[in-house]
């Protein structure tokens, strides 16, 4: 087995970031995906059902809002807190957290005999799905090779995606029957729960992220994971270079100090920081308003529940079709200039969707508009998870997250109003100010395709920790450590010049 102690042995991200994509790498990202196809599952399920159980729980304006903002408000606080475990006590224990209280939240909706009994375990399910995607993402970026990095987290998320028009089909299905005397919306919260319990059987075969391993000094264990995926790669014909070419830090694989929350407010990081977190504070109001309102728009339009959910499906088919475009296109292309170019196109065909009349052009626009959002949303998790280091990269993402989920709770509150005052084109118009503002926003953003996170964060990194000694001393200044030399007491941070082009 590969040691970590000589100072010509790569390190693990090293070792990870050399390999082809394997079996192994596919069957890992296909695991991962399955979990974020009940989140997407969850968090389109209530916009379908919006219209019924307006109706079941004679519910008031205010009442539906609170129905659909309950999963995202307790999404904020999980990705916050699961965010922040992923990365103190490992990526494999957060994702069990997460579908754990997933599933029986969502199966205590399915029995919910009132309003506020829902809402409080669409709250509880939120707070599972909340550290879903931050963890997903950390644990995706943390195995796979820089070079198809985009290409199969891309993938991941088509296949997750397929849960949206699943939604709109089961609407169909299920909305007007009562199968075995249970009324169709419970059935679709009891099969997201199943399938909640089913994937954590399936993702308990999961290993720890090995670079987490090495960030935190469990060298045996990063070793064991990355040799794992070496064979992997061996046994379909990739031949190791017998010494390494890289030149190596004198130092890798010892661990470091752990970085604070505060590390992504300051700099470095903070530009980056910002960037994101006016992306996703934006960007959900759009991508999570269109599922949320979408049956409401329609029946203010004058359509009935049947015509709506018929309409819905076939623009839902949009995502998981836009998610396999963005497969084709994320490495050909400089993924912020892919993120912005579909904002733009989210706020252009959600304007045309909320002023459409004809069942055509409602079809159509609705069509473009998840096509274009999942390119948006695919290419948003990658760029997101490529600008932080290992050991705050699911905190976060997971602060970051945190405000997308507490914008779409917030959006039902003001845009299912300005739909009653005033009617769908206002709503949208409303929508589309604000994809493009994230759009220019996008623009100020690093590059980052084809980079290895090392590559994009590694310099960042050194300005923000110092490594751990023996005893978890620090090194004097001007030595060398894993992460570059340490700079002399009471100097500035350096500042990383940011490759905005």
């Amino acid at each position: 087995m590969r040691s970590f102690s000589g100072a010509t042995d790569p390190s693990v991200a090293a070792r990870l970031d050399r390999l082809p994509i394997t079996k192994l790498h596919k069957r890992f990202a296909g695991v991962m995906a399955l979990g974020n196809f009940f989140e997407i599952y969850e968090l389109f399920l209530a916009g379908v059902l919006a219209t019924t159980l307006k109706t079941t729980f004679d519910l008031a304006g205010f009442e539906l809002s609170l129905v659909l903002a309950s999963a995202f408000v307790g999404a904020f606080v999980g990705a916050v807190v699961i965010g922040r475990l992923a990365d103190r006590v490992g990526r494999r224990t957060a994702y069990m957290v997460t579908l754990t209280l997933y599933s029986a939240a969502t199966l205590g909706c399915a029995l919910s005999p009132d309003l506020w009994t829902l809402v409080i375990f669409r709250f509880v399910a939120g707070v599972g799905l909340g550290g879903e995607l931050p963890v997903t993402d950390s644990f995706l970026g943390d195995i796979l090779p820089p070079a198809r990095r985009g290409y199969y987290v891309a993938w991941a998320f088509t296949g997750a995606y397929l849960a949206v028009p699943a939604v709109g089909f089961l609407g169909l299905v299920l909305m007007d029957g009562a199968p075995l005397g249970v009324a169709g919306w419970r059935w679709m919260f009891a099969i997201g729960s199943l399938g909640a319990l089913l994937t954590f059987l399936v993702r308990r075969g999961l290993p720890e992220s090995p670079r987490w391993l090495e960030s935190v000094g469990r060298m045996a264990e990063a070793d064991a994971v990355t040799s794992r995926f070496e064979r992997a790669a061996e046994a379909e014909g990739w031949t190791p270079p017998a010494i390494s070419d890289e030149p190596e830090r004198p130092d890798a694989g010892s661990p470091v100090e752990p970085v604070p929350v505060r590390a992504i407010f300051r700099r470095p990081l903070v530009r980056r920081t910002v960037i994101m977190a006016i992306l996703w504070i934006l960007a959900p109001i759009g991508f999570y308003g269109f599922g949320n309102l979408a049956t409401l728009v329609l029946a203010d339009k004058g359509f009935d529940l049947n015509t709506s959910l018929t309409y819905l499906t076939f623009s839902f088919i949009g995502y998981p079709l836009g998610s396999y475009l963005s497969v084709l296109i994320m490495e050909r292309a400089e993924r912020k200039w892919i993120l912005s170019a579909s904002l733009v196109g989210m706020a252009v065909s959600g304007l045309m969707y909320g002023s459409a009349r004809s069942a055509a052009v409602i079809i159509a626009s609705g069509f473009c508009f998840t096509v274009v959002a999942n390119v948006m949303s695919n290419s948003g998790h990658i760029y997101q998870l490529e600008q932080f280091p290992t050991s705050v990269r699911t905190t976060a993402t997971g602060w970051l997250y945190s405000l997308s989920r507490l914008s779409t709770a917030a959006a039902p509150f003001y845009l299912v109003p300005l739909l009653d005052a005033y009617g769908a084109a206002v709503a949208f118009t409303v929508v589309a100010v604000a994809m493009l503002l994230a759009a220019v926003a996008v623009v100020f953003g690093v590059r980052t395709t084809g980079l290895g996170l090392e590559a994009i964060s590694g310099p960042d990194r050194a300005a923000m920790v110092r490594p751990r000694g023996p005893a978890g001393a620090t090194p004097p200044a001007g030595s060398t450590s894993p992460v570059g030399p340490t700079p002399p007491v009471g100097s500035a941070s350096p500042v990383i010049p940011e490759n905005t082009r």
